[in-house]
């Protein structure tokens, strides 16, 4: 059998939704044109960009014994009927009390999904209120949250046996080993926001990927891994680009420059290799078959929707269209921090104007996505465009609906860092648990 045919059975286990196998409702796909199509009508939702949510991500330790990581159990008990199916099957996964679900990733991360709100002040204020919940929870069973956004002493361990997050080890094990340390060792967040309608979702999704340099170099917050000082200020970020590129590296900028893109990233989504084959009783991993490939006939079985529409949850590039537009290049923040790139973020696109001017002012700093990663605003060019983005931010504010401490927030962070060339990886290490 040729390397590219090549293919690691990973036993199905009775694990949750991520379990389940495609039924038989899916269309079968036999042309690439058709994928590009569906891709197309699935990742982009046209309409009035009303809503917005976050994600938001926290690895977790025990302060009298930092390099004790907790286990499933641990987790079930402390979350009780929060607990995500994934962790525990019998688990009413119940929503906190505003509305945001919980869920657990591959190395013991917590993660909490606001529901889509359609102002600044209602987000901030529901999530503020699960989070404070989530976290009352686990400070109870000993468990708090880091500051940083990767585990600067554990080694990467996986406490998940999902068959998602084995095939996704498989297929990042075979380029190395920062697969594994991006799943189980990072944390982020990552804000959503809808892609608006036909004629400006162009526009939308070009000023999301011009700021991508500039605020992944604002917020980085994550200089340590593993034990030892990388060189990056966001090891974050480092990770993920070095797990896989072809599922997370930026796009070129041909890609994001066009009126359209849904098109471009159809193209991708077919072009990048497919992580896992999921059929009933078995996933099985390919090496090396794009989602194309697999349209072709590289596979045994014809792949169908459902195929191509998993096979877009495996890609993880800075934003990614998902019906809405999720951004996922900022490191997770300390404290309430999480607040200040969701503002800016809701700020930054609140009109189109505002917009023009983001893009304007982010024109210099295009594609330096690797200098913001390793140098954050040390980088003078990306301190310049941050300079001006801020203050663009820190403007629209109030008519966003900002809460006054978020303004405070954001302008003490522009004048005490960002006008300094400073970001959070540059602040002194925080004793872990003091600003949960």
């Amino acid at each position: 059998m040729s390397e590219k045919a090549a293919m690691i059975t990973i036993p199905q286990q009775d694990s949750g939704p991520e379990a389940d196998a495609p039924d038989a409702g899916p269309s079968v796909l036999r042309d690439c044109a058709d994928a590009e199509t569906h891709v197309g009508s699935v990742c982009f939702k046209h309409g009035p960009p009303r809503l917005f949510g976050v994600e938001l991500e926290w690895l977790l330790h025990r302060p009298p014994e930092p390099r004790s990581a907790p286990d499933a159990a641990a987790l079930a008990a402390a979350l009780g009927p929060y607990t995500p199916s994934s962790l525990s099957p019998s688990s009413p996964a119940d929503p906190l009390p505003s509305g945001s679900t919980v869920t657990v990733e591959p190395g013991g991360q917590i993660e909490l999904a606001s529901p889509p709100s359609p102002d600044l002040a209602t987000l901030l204020h529901s999530v503020s209120a699960d989070t404070a919940t989530l976290h009352g929870r686990l400070a109870a069973a000993g468990l708090h949250p880091t500051p940083r956004a990767t585990d600067a002493i554990r080694p990467p361990r996986r406490i998940l046996q999902l068959p998602r997050y084995q095939a996704m080890e498989e297929s990042f094990d075979r380029r190395g080993p920062f697969g594994r340390s991006a799943m189980c060792s990072t944390a982020a967040v990552q804000v959503c926001l809808d892609a608006g309608e036909a004629i400006d979702t162009g526009g939308r999704w070009a000023a999301l990927h011009a700021l991508g340099p500039v605020l992944l170099a604002a917020f980085a917050n994550s200089p340590t891994l593993h034990g030892r000082r990388t060189g990056w200020k966001s090891s974050r970020w480092a990770c993920w680009q070095r797990a896989d590129p072809a599922r997370t590296a930026p796009p070129p900028a041909a890609d994001v420059s066009g009126a359209d893109p849904a098109a471009a990233w159809a193209r991708r989504v077919l072009d990048t290799p497919v992580l896992a084959v999921r059929r009933p009783g078995r996933w099985t991993v390919p090496s090396g078959v794009t989602f194309a490939d697999w349209v072709r006939g590289a596979l045994p079985e014809p792949p169908t929707t459902a195929d191509l529409d998993y096979h877009v949850t495996t890609l993880f590039p800075p934003v990614r269209p998902h019906g809405h537009l999720e951004v996922r290049y900022i490191d997770a923040q300390p404290g309430r921090r999480w607040a200040l790139p969701v503002a800016v973020l809701v700020a930054l696109l609140s009109d189109a104007t505002t917009i023009d001017q983001v893009r304007a002012a982010c024109a210099p700093a295009a594609g330096r996505w690797t200098s913001g990663a390793r140098h954050g605003l040390s980088d003078r060019v990306l301190a310049r465009a941050a300079a001006s983005v801020f203050e663009l931010a820190i403007g629209r504010l109030p008519a966003v609906g900002a809460p006054q401490w978020v303004l405070d927030d954001l302008t003490a962070m522009h004048e005490l860092q960002v006008l300094r060339g400073r970001c959070p990886a540059d602040d002194p290490d925080v004793p872990e648990g003091t600003l949960s």
